[in-house]
């Protein structure tokens, strides 16, 4: 028997989409992003010592982000890992936006498949999205995931840089990042 695994964002859709998908299909939930840049308390000393510094960024090298899985989502990592174990197929039905994309990028690369990986992507949980969704499957957006990877990077550089100037100069604690900075010229 074919069993496949199906990870979707949030744990709230997990009931409904294996109730739809039937019993050859295991439905669990990433519960959001698994990685980030981490911040500099959390980057290793090594890896703080090389290119990517205190930004978690590379900026000489292309602008390479460092990532690490959370701390808080490294047992839900291995719970996926597990399943994954088991499955002949992965299918990552998270939403169908930047973020979503580049959570199923994220999950692609943390939990290195070896069996096919297809992207699901639905509009609404109902039997009949669902169906569509799992005979129109695709690639990953890679297009999507590098500008959502572009937006992490600036709001991590920009706000390590301004918050600082800000801290000395307004008032302590407050943060700059690069919507609200420009708002408020």
């Amino acid at each position: 028997m074919s069993r496949k695994l199906v990870i979707v964002e949030s744990p709230g859709k997990v009931k409904s989409i294996a109730g739809y998908l039937g019993p050859d299909y295991v439905v669990e939930a990433s519960v959001g992003h698994i990685r980030d840049i981490p911040t500099p308390s959390e980057m290793p000393a090594d890896i703080k010592k090389g290119p990517f510094g205190r930004f978690g960024v590379d900026i000489e090298g292309g602008f390479e982000p460092y990532y690490v899985v959370d701390a808080d989502k490294k047992k839900k990592v291995a719970e996926l890992k597990r399943l994954l174990k088991d499955a002949d197929e992965l299918y990552l039905a998270t939403d169908e936006d930047r973020e979503g994309e580049a959570i199923a990028w994220h999950l692609h690369e943390a939990l290195q498949p070896k069996v096919p990986v297809k992207r699901m992507v639905f509009h609404e949980i109902t039997k009949e999205a669902i169906q569509r969704a799992l005979h129109a499957t695709r690639d990953i957006d890679t297009d999507l995931v590098d500008a959502q990877e572009t937006r992490r990077i600036l709001d991590r550089l920009y706000g390590y840089e301004i918050s600082p100037v800000l801290w000395r100069k307004v008032k302590p604690k407050l943060s700059a990042g690069r919507v609200q900075s420009v708002a408020t010229r």
